[in-house]
Order: C-alpha cells, then structure tokens, then sequence
C-alpha cells in the first residue's frame, strides 16, 4: 500500500507540471502548434536521453522493449495532442476544452475494468465533483454546442478517449520501465514534425520564446509524462483520475498570479469544487 500511495504522489506531479502548460504555451508566443509540439517533445527526448547516458550506452537498452509497449506510449502521447489540436481546429475553444477534459473522469472508470480494481463510490463522486468544478472554469458559466461544430466535438472525445485509454492500459506494462518514455518523446516529436511540414509554416522563436519552448519541454509537455507513466503503472488510478482535474485550476491560478488571467467569482466555486472532488476521492487514503 505504501508503494502504491508514493506512486500516486508522484503522478500527481504530473498534475502540478500540467499546470504551467497554459503560462508557457502562452510565453511561447504565436509558434504554430505542431512546431511548437515537436520542440517540446525534443527537448524532453534529448534531456531524458542525455540522462540515460550517463550509464553508458548499455543503458540504452532499456528501450528495447515489446512493441505493444511502444505502440501504446507512442499512440498514447501523440493521439492525444494530435486530436486535441485537430478539435481546436474544428470547434469553439471552450467546447473543445471541455470534451476534452472528459478524461480524468472516464479514467476513473476504465480503471474498474482492470483485474483486482476496487472502484468505490467516493471515487466516483469525486471524480464527477472536479469535472463539474473544471466545467465551470472551462466554460465561465457559457456553453453552447452547435451541430455544425460536431466534428471538432468528436474530435475532442477521440483525444479524450485516447488519454484516459492509455492511462489504464499503461497498468498493462507495469513492468516496463519508465525510462522507456524517452524514447516515446523522440517518436512523437518526429512525428509532430512531419505534421508541421505538412500543415504548418515554420515560425523561429523569438526572445523569451526559447526560454518558453524549453520550460515547456522540460515540464508540462515532457517529464511530466515520465511521472504520469509511473504513476498509472503503480499508483491509484481512480485518485489519478480525480487528482487531475487539478490541472486545469492551478493553470488558471498561475495565470491569475502572473496577471495573465482575471480573478472571479466562479473561479473560486470552481476551486472548492475540484479541491472538494479530490478530498472525496481520498477519503481512504487521507482518513485511514
């Protein structure tokens, strides 16, 4: 149990490195999406490679692992960025978002389809607490889906669905070791390059915009990834799952601190909501 309880806390890392994502992306200027994921993603690739070599390059040998293995991470960490972008494209941002957001919630019950979970009710109800509480922070109190933005809507549930599958099937490979996400950082980030050079005008970064693309590359858009992975291989994935909504208020709380975001009345609702969920969900942990 003790194990279990470290590794959920550093997969809530995660959450806290999630946080930054909309400060840095919004410090990284006007750089188009898929350059900008590929910057990111190459910086995670080569920091966590450079790291691995400090073993020699027998160390590389780590990434030799089964191909289910790859295709999951690789799929995983790309997909989601991918249709997310794709729903950006095709939907209202505040819509999207939403949609999108969808996945910590549907972790918490993919996670009671594996062998020996125990899903209880507070999990649940937690869960659906911090949605609720991220809904309200998404939308402001404005929602309005139109029919003729639906294919950004399903867009925003494939990347929904793309997430929260590879989160509860990552348990599948618990046995793989995380360094291994180095080399997923490296795949999507040339594919992302590939997406750039056929959807995409390259911008250079300008400034401050370096400085933007490495935080976010050694952050929120890269180790980050390598604490979930930990994370959803050993820790509580339904206490994950209800953790995660507090990405979405701590981004808006760092942008109100940095005088990037407005502070309001539904943004204070939603805090005791997305706290409160998260209370819930761990009672057991928190009450033992």
């Amino acid at each position: 149990m003790a194990s279990s309880t470290k590794a959920t806390l550093i997969g809530g890392l995660a959450v806290l490195l999630w946080s930054l994502l909309a400060l840095f992306t919004v410090g990284a200027g006007e750089l188009p999406r898929f350059q900008l994921m590929a910057m990111t993603f190459a910086v995670a690739f080569l920091a966590s490679f450079g790291f691995l070599l400090r073993g020699g390059w027998r160390a590389l040998g780590v990434l030799r692992q089964p191909l289910g293995a790859w295709v999951l991470g690789v799929t995983g960490l790309f997909g989601y960025h991918f249709f997310y972008f794709l729903a950006l494209a095709h939907a209202p941002a505040v819509e999207a978002s939403l949609i999108a957001y969808l996945w910590p919630l549907l972790i918490v019950l993919f996670s009671a389809l594996l062998p020996g979970a125990s899903l209880k009710w507070f999990h649940l109800a937690g869960a659906l607490l911090g949605f609720l509480g991220a809904a309200l922070l998404v939308t402001g109190e404005r929602l309005a889906f139109e029919l003729a933005y639906w294919p950004g809507y399903a867009a925003a549930a494939v990347c929904a669905l793309a997430w929260s599958g590879y989160s509860v099937m990552n348990r599948r490979y618990a046995q793989v070791p995380t360094e291994v996400v180095s080399g997923f950082c490296g795949v999507v980030a040339l594919l992302a390059v590939l997406c750039h050079l056929a959807f995409e005008t390259t911008v250079v970064p300008q400034g401050s915009e370096w400085l933007a693309v490495l935080g976010l590359g050694l952050g929120p858009v890269g180790f980050a990834f390598f604490f979930w992975d930990y994370g959803t291989k050993r820790g509580s994935l339904p206490l994950l799952g209800a953790l995660s909504y507090g990405a979405p208020l701590f981004s808006t709380l760092v942008l109100v601190a940095a005088g990037l975001a407005a502070s309001s009345l539904s943004l204070w609702l939603a805090c005791l909501m997305i706290v409160g969920g998260a209370v819930l969900a761990a009672k057991d942990l928190l009450f033992r």
